[in-house]
């Protein structure tokens, strides 16, 4: 029985697909709860760092082959569930995380790749397995890869749907860090923790604008720039990293 968990802890929110007897595969009910939960840590003021994790060595598999409930779908019905979850991840906003060991593949590759930082253990694998069972791509993955390492090498994943390590994932930019296995909890906790003590607002509006990079023209980007700052210019925390540099001392951020 798939599950998906939500625990809050220091301003973190931390989201553990837990399905380990499937390598966390995602049934009907997970992608409806995944969709869920990313949408209330999201509007949720106590946090302000999501982590997205799997249960039991692995990330996530992919879509359950085997749901039952799934095959009583029609197919555009099934995918528009799984498109709306993995939306719902790249909505968050706040910073997101996604801690990847062992498989994270298909549309698995997708929830992870959705988030704004991929760090990976080195037993992690990567794979867009999709042409092997016969499928096209999706998880979002048509419009996050080519993003992420070129529309040459996206084909090449796609097309032949080739296991890759963590280390060639690291080379060609679809994760920031690889750590030994037995460090990967605690950067990413470390990374979380300055994350959820940042400048909440600010941190939520760079992303919004890097995210919007290839969506609008140089000038539209000054113009929402401009815009952001003269927002952020108005928050309390804006306030204390100015008083904290004339003092010379370290901020101390409310995430207001």
């Amino acid at each position: 029985m798939s599950a998906i968990y939500l625990e809050i802890k220091d301003s973190v929110g931390y989201i553990t697909l837990s399905n380990p007897g499937k390598k966390n595969a995602m049934n009907h009910q997970s992608w409806l709860s995944l969709r869920s939960l990313t949408r209330e840590v999201s509007e949720d003021p106590q946090v302000r760092c999501v982590v997205l994790q799997g249960e039991g060595g692995d990330f996530c598999s992919g879509a359950d082959l085997g749901d039952a409930e799934s095959l009583t779908l029609n197919g555009l019905a099934r995918m528009r569930t799984i498109g709306d979850a993995i939306l719902s991840i790249q909505r968050i906003h706040k910073p997101t995380i996604a801690k990847v060991a062992g498989v994270s593949v298909g549309a698995g590759m997708g929830i992870a790749l959705a988030c704004d930082l991929v760090v990976a253990s080195q037993d992690a694998r990567f794979s867009q397995i999709f042409a092997k069972r016969g499928l096209a791509v999706d998880g979002g993955s048509s419009w996050l890869i080519p993003r992420l390492v070129g529309l040459q090498k996206a084909k090449e994943l796609a097309f032949f749907g080739e296991i890759i390590g963590a280390g060639d994932a690291f080379r060609i930019g679809l994760v920031n860090r690889v750590l030994a296995n037995e460090e990967l909890d605690g950067f990413v906790d470390t990374w979380a923790q300055k994350l959820a003590m940042g400048p909440t607002l600010a941190l939520s509006l760079s992303k919004t604008l890097i995210n919007n990079a290839f969506a609008t023209s140089f000038e539209q980007a000054l113009e929402d720039e401009a815009r952001s700052q003269a927002l952020v210019f108005t928050t309390e925390d804006c306030a204390e990293a100015i008083g904290a540099f004339l003092s010379r001392r370290e901020p101390n951020f409310k995430g207001k």
